[in-house]
């Protein structure tokens, strides 16, 4: 493998899981709990599904304005920037939190990222489209892609669109379900990558 680029998850992977309360969210928007809230909202009429995006939406305001970087997360991508790897973000959130969120990393900004592929750009995980697009954009091929998330949808896309995947579980245990494609690499901390990236080299 030629591993030439990062395309990470945002929410629970760069940032400290729990910012966002997917129960709380999901009660008051109606959304069954077994259900993905964007799924949820395409099968809405287009009059409340405005209404509830703008709940979503603001979920997701209040949620990036209390989150904080994932431990390791801001010198993991530093280095992996002075090392020369190409950096991506991957998320089925919108553009506007994304942006606020990244405000609270020292020493990172959005122009370190070569993509920053949101819903409002692509068919969200677990549909690979974002992670080609992310491809594209970084100027590379999907197999020289690495997805890294903390949920089953990055390891779904990512191996739909074949790139390397790895499951960052933060100790916890694995959220993949039975029939999922297994993760190329599972670990519990972000600074692993660098494990797998110097298998690679």
């Amino acid at each position: 493998m030629t591993i030439k680029g990062v395309l990470f998850d945002f929410d629970g992977t760069l940032t400290h899981p729990g910012a966002l309360d997917f129960p709380a969210i999901k009660l008051e928007l109606g959304c069954p709990v077994d259900q993905p809230i964007l799924e949820y909202l395409d099968t809405q009429p287009s009059g409340r599904r405005a209404n509830l995006m703008k709940i979503l939406e603001k979920n997701e305001d209040i949620a990036a304005q209390a989150s904080q970087p994932n431990k390791g997360a801001e010198k993991c991508l530093i280095d992996l920037k002075n090392r020369g790897f190409a950096l991506g973000i991957l998320t089925r959130n919108s553009l506007r939190s994304i942006n606020k969120a990244l405000r609270k990393f020292n020493g990172v900004t959005t122009e370190d990222f070569s993509a920053i592929i949101t819903r409002d750009v692509s068919q969200p995980k677990p549909h690979p489209d974002g992670v080609l697009q992310a491809a594209r954009r970084m100027g590379l091929t999907s197999s020289e892609l690495l997805v890294v998330g903390d949920f089953r949808f990055d390891v779904m896309a990512g191996k739909a669109a074949g790139a390397w995947t790895a499951l960052l579980t933060d100790g916890g245990r694995s959220v993949m379900a039975p029939g999922d494609p297994e993760p190329d690499f599972t670990i519990s901390h972000l600074r692993t990558i660098f494990d797998i990236l110097e298998q690679d080299n």
